[in-house]
Parts: C-alpha cells; sequence; structure tokens
C-alpha cells in the first residue's frame, strides 16, 4: 500500500471525521451545560426562596447541604448544591432556591456565569488538539477529507 492508496486516504478521510465529530460534540455539550445552568438560576429567580444552609458533605462530584424553608419543612437536595466551590463539611452558607422546587438550589451570589470558565476551557482544549490533528489527518487523506464524489457535486 501506498501513501496515496485510495483504502489508506479513505481510512485518514474517516478519521478526520471522527476527530471532528468529537470535537464538535464535546463542544455541544459545554454549551448545554452553561445553558442548563443559566436555566436553573433563571428558575430559581422566578421562585426565589432564601435560606441558611448547612454543609453536610462534601465529594468530589457534589456537595450536599440541608436548609429549612419558611414552612418549617427540611430539605437535603439529593443532587446537592449549585456552583459548591469553597465549601467544606459543617460550614454554615447562604443558598437561594426554587420554592416550587426546593431541591433546585445555588450558592447565594453565584451565577451560571462560574460554567463559562470551565465549559469554555474544555471546549478550547478541545480544539487545541483537534485542530492539528484534523490538519495532520487532512494532510494524510491527500490534503480533503471530503470524498471525491461529494466536490463534484458541490462544485455542479
Amino acid at each position: 500500500m501506498t501513501a496515496s492508496d485510495p483504502r489508506r486516504q479513505r481510512a485518514w478521510r474517516i478519521g478526520a471525521w471522527v476527530v471532528l465529530g468529537l470535537a464538535l460534540l464535546i463542544t455541544l455539550e459545554c454549551a448545554v451545560l452553561s445553558a442548563g445552568a443559566w436555566v436553573n438560576d433563571r428558575d430559581i429567580a422566578e421562585n426565589r426562596g432564601a435560606a441558611v444552609a448547612q454543609v453536610e458533605q462534601v465529594t468530589w462530584d457534589r456537595t450536599l447541604i440541608r436548609f429549612d424553608t419558611p414552612d418549617g419543612e427540611s430539605h437535603n437536595p439529593d443532587l446537592g448544591v449549585l456552583y459548591p466551590q469553597g465549601l467544606s463539611e459543617g460550614q454554615l452558607v447562604r443558598v437561594e432556591y426554587d420554592t416550587t422546587e426546593p431541591d433546585l438550589v445555588k450558592v447565594a451570589g453565584r451565577t451560571w456565569v462560574l460554567t463559562l470558565l470551565p465549559t469554555g476551557t474544555t471546549a478550547l482544549f478541545t480544539w487545541l488538539v483537534a485542530g492539528p490533528l484534523l490538519w495532520f489527518l487532512r494532510r494524510q487523506a491527500g490534503g480533503r477529507i471530503a470524498p471525491h464524489r461529494w466536490r463534484r457535486s458541490a462544485a455542479a
């Protein structure tokens, strides 16, 4: 097999499409995560309740809290609190929650904007890896990643 072998070029093109697809998927996931955080903040703002919560447990994937609402109910959201950076067990923290769904709770004063740094950084590094990799794969595929039949139909 030579470097110009059509089967080899096809394999390089498929590899390029896989890399491009994964990079686009990761970028889309980052955008959806930030949009979801914005929606949660909007829901909390529409039916805002405030309380002081105690941090019960801090794990790598969530921070569990317990707080009481004015009606005397005690809440311990299963998914934890939004934007928990810097919290430690036993700490008292002001929280805001959705009064119609008290399990949707965030640390007071923190917003969805905090998601932009990690999601933006993830998307940036994804493209910093995917860009050169796509360039390399495109060169190996003979300077293109679309098959000849696509190029002819696009020119017509």
